[in-house]
């Protein structure tokens, strides 16, 4: 398994960003994690960041680890291979809503599925996920591939006792019915979450966790903040979703997990909390999703 990146970030509206990183944010004193990363994602150009680079900054400002999200099979793969070779890195796999539809009609989602079912098998992949749906991009005749799509993640994720990683775009509704009809499995957590107070209120009652990304530090985003002082403490999460979402001030640049720290004092701010106290809370919360990042050896040499 390569350790390129697999693609590059894709504008697609032409607009000319600095594609400059921004500088170390101050360290944390008590480390968390990155909840949501996509480190096979290059961005930055020329400066573009290999996992390793990505970790080495993280590491030298608080943040103690990471979980590297694939969104289709090969990205999965590339997820538990890293994950594999690199104690401070976790994986989840799935197959991104977005990317059932064009499965389903090429006759490829059962065979893409069960690949991703054989990668949840292995020790260090302890999430299936991003999985959920997303009616931004996907019309109405996508929405059953998705759906079906969704209720084979949250199998597989029960059967390995594996937490279960939502990805949420214009379909809170939605995404709710199939989790109350299925069942979700114990650990549910809505990465990114974007939601306002009401669906904050709704996953408290059903002990769902929420992950906060860059969103919350934007000028626009009240409703969210609003969000996260409903949320429970104890169902808080925090991550980037690199590298995109960049929190402010340097929203539009290039996202790595070295910058949480940003994101987890904006968060701090906004419950009018010691951030250290938050840190320490929102990794614990993360490590009972997870599970240790030690819990196994890595067993591929680099």
């Amino acid at each position: 398994m390569t350790d390129a990146h697999l693609r590059s970030r894709g504008d697609g509206d032409g607009s000319n960003r600095d594609l400059t990183y921004p500088p170390l944010p101050e360290a944390l004193v008590v480390p968390v994690y990155d909840n949501h990363t996509h480190m096979e994602i290059a961005d930055g150009g020329d400066g573009a960041l290999d996992y390793r680079e990505h970790l080495g900054r993280a590491s030298s400002v608080g943040v103690r680890g990471v979980v590297q999200v694939g969104t289709d099979l090969a990205t999965s793969q590339w997820s538990a291979s890293i994950a594999a070779r690199e104690p401070r890195v976790l994986a989840a796999v799935a197959l991104h809503p977005n990317e059932a539809p064009s499965l389903q009609e090429q006759g490829l989602l059962d065979e893409h599925l069960a690949g991703i079912e054989a990668l949840a098998a292995l020790p260090r992949v302890r999430a299936i996920g991003e999985t959920g749906l997303d009616f931004f991009r996907t019309g109405e005749d996508g929405r059953d591939a998705q759906i079906r799509s969704f209720e084979e993640h949250i199998r597989i994720a029960k059967e390995h006792g594996l937490a279960l990683t939502i990805h949420d775009r214009d379909a809170h509704d939605a995404v709710v019915e199939v989790l109350d009809r299925v069942g979700a499995p114990e650990r549910t957590v809505f990465h990114c979450f974007s939601g306002g107070p009401d669906l904050a209120r709704l996953c408290a009652e059903r002990g769902w966790y929420m992950s906060f990304a860059g969103t919350v530090t934007f000028k626009n985003a009240a409703l969210l903040r609003e969000a996260l002082v409903v949320a429970p403490r104890h169902l808080i999460m925090v991550e980037t979703d690199a590298p995109f979402l960049t929190p402010t001030p340097y929203r539009g640049r290039p996202n790595a997990p070295y910058l949480i720290p940003l994101t987890l004092r904006s968060m701090a701010e906004t419950l009018g909390t010691d951030a250290s106290m938050l840190a320490a809370q929102i990794a614990s919360n993360t490590e009972l999703v997870y599970g240790a990042w030690d819990a196994e050896p890595v067993t591929v040499d680099e």
